[in-house]
């Protein structure tokens, strides 16, 4: 008895998503997000909206080749895109560091909104907190 072999049909990764949306309170979305994390999509999204010379200067801080500067972040092994995520996070966290202690002491600007929604709570007027508390919420830069 032969047995003959036949190639399964599929469907390009093009085609579908790899996760369907679910209705899961965003479960579907988020997993997606971590599926496109693991392989360095979201990486390679920002890796193609930089300029050469921000390029350069985030493989300085990974330690890595200036050359590869000008290749896709898909022709990279692995341990330099792991490298070029950590230095991009690092230099993230020195941005806003920075820009902190630029900017002083500054109270948050929701304070002030808080301490009308405390003034409105002390009158007893609950309109006017919830109010407060709403822009509060929306958030204040």
């Amino acid at each position: 008895m032969s047995a003959s072999v036949h190639q399964l049909p599929t469907r390009p990764a093009q085609d579908a998503p790899l996760v369907e949306p679910d209705g899961r309170a965003g479960w579907g979305a988020l997993r997606a997000e971590l599926h496109d994390r693991c392989e360095d999509r979201d990486l390679a999204e920002l890796w193609a909206e930089m300029e050469t010379a921000e390029r350069r200067a985030v493989l300085a801080s990974a330690r890595g080749d200036a050359d590869d500067a000008r290749r896709a972040i898909e022709a990279m092994p692995r341990a330099t895109r792991r490298s070029i995520r950590s230095a991009i996070h690092r230099m993230s966290g020195y941005g806003k560091r920075l820009r902190d202690r630029l900017e002083g002491d500054r109270p948050h600007p929701s304070r002030d909104l808080a301490s009308h929604a405390r003034a409105a709570l002390d009158e007893g007027n609950t309109k006017a907190a919830l109010h407060w508390l709403a822009l509060i919420e929306r958030g204040v830069e």
